[in-house]
């Protein structure tokens, strides 16, 4: 049976993250977002609340809490900004819960562990200049050399890439397969900041998420050791899937706490903003707008808690998180437009914040599979094209506890 309900611990963190983010960041984020400037305290603080392993394991470093937790944080932490949910899209979302799934043991006590605790940043390494939704555009090789592998190419819009300390990354080991375009040559590795040959640059002129770090990072004849291969060779493409369907899940989640954000401060303007001599929250075209916000800040929080419901009992989750990800930015971009409109000239200022909101909406609905991508995958579903088969889904050790018994 689905259940909902929110428990005592769901709602201190909801509140925890809240209070954070209200005392924390809503007083420097306008200052940070018109400098491009990244606070890296805000991960240390981070760190602190537990939000960086929070779905990880005890045993791992993790907060040991369950998928639900995931997404109120991260609809709690675009609230605030979207740059901090993007971290936990890519430290916790699509790098350490692949660990956690895909990693050895070895692997996940190098590397997840003190991801989990936040002494060490993550992130994921799929998109290059020329392969986005089409991942077997992908230029990147690893080729085998005695027990390493080398790895030469170049990753394109990556967030936390002048911060992460670890990079998943997905390349080409077999380059008879890449000539083919057959995903079955692709594999995933574990790379170090560290390791020579690896750099890394930040993109000065993107026009949303200002005040959060997205980049490149190159490879030039990287060597990885053969421990730092994930999974087996070949796996590359069913761990990036894998690793997306915890993205767009954080995604999902996000992006409703953003049409939550611009409801609230469209709720607020109304109220205080007066024209034809009322304030306009009187008038029927305002109102529609802001219940249209309210209707999808509903409909998202309700899709995405869905997909947390699937992953907590350990069921695939794919058709549904894709769902969620897909209407809650979608919708989040209608949220933001509207507020920027209801905010009239106001809106185009940066002294209000749905300009900022307006900015950073647009991202979610291109990145980890644009609209039109999950578009496809949904009409996919319904036509019999596309059926997903079982794959690992990793619990919370108290969520196994409760699904054997």
């Amino acid at each position: 049976m689905i259940d909902f309900e929110l428990t005592d611990e769901h709602h201190l963190l909801e509140r925890t993250v809240r209070e954070w983010g209200a005392r924390e960041v809503a007083p420097r984020i306008q200052e940070l977002d018109r400098e491009h400037r990244f606070e890296r305290a805000f991960l240390t603080q981070m760190a602190e609340l537990g939000l960086l392993g929070i779905s990880v394991p005890t045993e791992y470093g993790g907060a040991g809490m369950d998928y639900v937790s995931l997404g109120l944080a991260s609809e709690e932490l675009e609230y605030a900004d979207t740059h901090l949910r993007v971290i936990m899209s890519v430290h916790v979302g699509l790098n350490g819960l692949t660990l956690l799934s895909w990693g050895t043991e070895d692997q996940k006590r190098r590397y997840l562990v003190p991801q989990s605790q936040g002494t060490k940043i993550a992130t994921f390494g799929l998109t290059e200049p020329a392969a986005g939704s089409d991942v077997r555009g992908i230029q990147t090789v690893a080729v085998k050399k005695g027990d390493r592998y080398v790895l030469s190419g170049e990753k394109m819009w990556i967030s936390l890439a002048d911060v992460a300390d670890h990079f998943l990354v997905i390349a080409w080991s077999d380059l008879e397969k890449k000539k083919k375009r057959d995903t079955s040559g692709l594999s995933a590795f574990i790379v170090e900041r560290a390791f020579r040959g690896f750099s890394s640059g930040t993109m000065k002129h993107k026009w949303g998420i200002l005040a959060g770090n997205t980049g490149f990072f190159k490879m030039d004849e990287v060597e990885v050791p053969q421990e730092n291969l994930v999974g087996r060779e070949g796996e590359g493409f069913k761990i990036a899937m894998f690793a997306l369907d915890q993205g767009r899940f954080t995604v999902a989640a996000g992006a409703t706490g953003l049409i939550r954000a611009c409801r609230d401060a469209s709720v607020k303007y109304a109220l205080e903003r007066k024209a034809f001599g009322v304030e306009i929250g009187q008038h029927q075209l305002v109102k529609e707008m802001i219940a249209q916000m309210e209707s999808d800040y509903e409909a998202a929080r309700l899709l995405w808690l869905r997909s947390g419901w699937l992953k907590n009992v350990g069921r695939r989750n794919t058709k549904e998180s894709g769902l969620a990800k897909w209407f809650a930015t979608v919708a989040s971009e209608r949220a933001a437009g509207d507020a920027v409109q209801i905010h009239g000239a106001n809106g185009y200022s940066d002294e209000y914040p749905v300009g900022r909101f307006y900015r950073n909406c647009k991202g979610a609905v291109i990145y980890e599979g644009t609209r039109e991508i999950h578009k496809l995958m949904q009409a996919d579903y319904l036509l019999g094209y596309r059926v997903d088969r079982p794959t690992r889904c990793e619990l919370p050790p108290h969520q196994k506890a409760a699904t054997t018994r």
